[in-house]
């Protein structure tokens, strides 16, 4: 199969290029970012490499042009900094989904893959620190929508525009809603990174220099799920040996506080921090978990890897980089 993947200099797409390119398929990886900083480098004879910016209408149909399949993890996005002062720059991504569709439809495309995400969920149904259970936000949950800022009614547009091209142009679409995705090869500094990252980042840093104190974005209570990067490939590839087609949450749903994330980290450090809280940084919603009831439903299966497990993967791997000064 050719499968087209947007986005693929990416921290999802260059671990995707690299698990299909493996089963045999034939790629075509496209990234805006130059290649010599994709965090993922392919020199394969299945793989071709463009550099293309996927918001313009021409740059999606060359993309296009050919293949069987299209996963579009293309979008202007980044950890909770980013998003809350980035409102416009995330709505652009808006034109790279839309463009897309149209070109699947001309170019004969059925299969496509949106990457959406659990900021499309109505930010009052988060506004409370519930239990695990009572935090899960259910697909149906979306509608009547109030998503988070940008971000959010970036992804919800584009999962609406999908569903009507679907409809309209009998094209097979699957939706993921990813649930904070992590592990190693992801970006760990620098404004982008998403909370585990961050945290690995920050108790290494603070282990190397002495200065044993570590700062926490609010007060630590707000609660998360994190998914391991295999767990989100997984779920891509049951996803498609389905035959379901509306959004679908993937994620795990063992929800913790960012205390207790700092205290796992701080444990595969083996270390323990003093911890400054910064009331006045962007936080995002105060209680957020995946209900996995849907994807148990449809899938038979549910991400299954464990934070701690996940974690000690990627505190591996971003000392290493730290160490060695590599990308970021």
């Amino acid at each position: 199969m050719k499968i087209a993947i947007a986005g693929a200099g990416g921290f999802i797409g260059g671990h995707l290029v690299k698990d299909l390119m493996n089963k045999g398929h034939e790629i075509v990886a496209a990234d805006i970012k130059p290649t010599d900083q994709w965090y993922q480098k392919f020199e394969a004879e299945n793989v071709t490499n463009m550099v293309a910016n996927l918001e313009e209408k021409q740059a999606c149909y060359d993309f296009a042009k050919g293949t069987d399949r299209i996963y579009n993890l293309a979008c202007n996005m980044g950890g909770m900094g980013f998003i809350q002062n980035n409102h416009a720059l995330c709505m652009q991504s808006v034109l790279i989904q839309t463009h897309m569709l149209m070109a699947a439809r001309d170019e004969g495309v059925k299969q496509i893959l949106y990457s959406s995400s659990a900021c499309v969920y109505p930010e009052e149904i988060q506004e409370e620190i519930l239990d695990a259970a009572s935090q899960g936000l259910k697909e149906h949950t979306a509608i009547p929508a109030n998503p988070q800022d940008g971000y959010g009614w970036e992804k919800l547009f584009s999962e609406i525009i999908t569903h009507y091209f679907a409809k309209d142009f009998s094209l097979e679409p699957r939706i993921c809603r990813y649930h904070n995705v992590y592990g190693p090869y992801g970006t760990w500094d620098g404004g982008r990174e998403k909370a585990p990252a961050a945290m690995c980042r920050k108790v290494i840093q603070a282990k190397m220099s002495g200065n044993h104190e570590i700062e926490i974005w609010g007060d630590g209570e707000q609660t998360r799920s994190f998914m391991f990067i295999d767990d989100c490939l997984t779920g891509m590839e049951k996803l498609w040996a389905s035959s379901f087609a509306d959004p679908i949450n993937l994620g795990s749903d063992e929800m913790v506080s960012i205390n207790e994330l700092v205290d796992i980290t701080e444990e595969i450090a083996g270390i323990k921090l003093q911890r400054k809280y910064l009331l006045d940084k962007p936080q995002g919603v105060r209680g957020r978990n995946s209900d996995n009831t849907l994807i148990r439903e449809v899938l038979g299966w549910a991400p299954e890897v464990r934070l701690r497990d996940g974690m000690e993967k990627t505190y591996a791997w971003i000392h290493d980089q730290i160490v060695s000064g590599g990308l970021k």
